[in-house]
């Protein structure tokens, strides 16, 4: 039997999601003059680039973008950026994910910054499934979800091949 695909939420929701969290970004940080958007590669970076791409249409500040590549299965911190992190010192981070499940993909992006002295850190999922295991919140997110652990959240996007949307199986 092939997996039942419960659409959540299309494109057009999605759009609206991401330009209530960029409005969210801006009210926060209205008075910084450059703010550093860093996606966790594979599907973060291209939410990441959207907000981006919103922010830069209505932000007064300069938004720069960054990549993080996590090795998620490691026992611990294992991460590459596409940027010199030097780039964040004193400035605002945020830090985007498409789905936060236990956290554990958010705290070792946290992990990144740590030698970092930043602004401040927030961070940015487009579904919050609720079952944390690590102390990890979300500041802006487009949609909380309560689901069951068997469940699974896939979230696609027509930079992949796809058309956008978020999807529970």
């Amino acid at each position: 039997m092939p997996d039942k695909r419960i659409p959540i939420l299309n494109h057009q929701q999605i759009q609206q999601k991401l330009d209530r969290i960029a409005y969210q970004i801006l009210e926060d940080n209205f008075d910084e003059t450059e703010v550093i958007i860093a996606g966790i590669l594979p599907r973060g970076n291209f939410l990441a680039d959207r907000l981006k791409k919103i922010l830069d249409t209505i932000a007064p500040f300069k938004s720069i973008m960054i990549n993080i590549e996590l090795e998620k299965q490691s026992s611990s911190l294992v991460a590459k950026t596409d940027t010199d992190l030097a780039v964040c010192a004193n400035k605002v981070v945020i830090l985007v994910d498409d789905v936060l499940n236990s956290g554990k993909t958010l705290a070792y992006g946290f992990g990144v910054f740590l030698d970092v002295p930043l602004k401040k850190l927030r961070t940015v999922v487009l579904v919050d499934r609720n079952h944390k295991s690590y102390p990890v919140t979300t500041d802006y997110a487009g949609i909380a979800l309560s689901t069951v652990l068997k469940e699974h959240v896939d979230v696609v996007f027509n930079e992949e091949g796809g058309e956008d949307a978020v999807y529970l199986r």
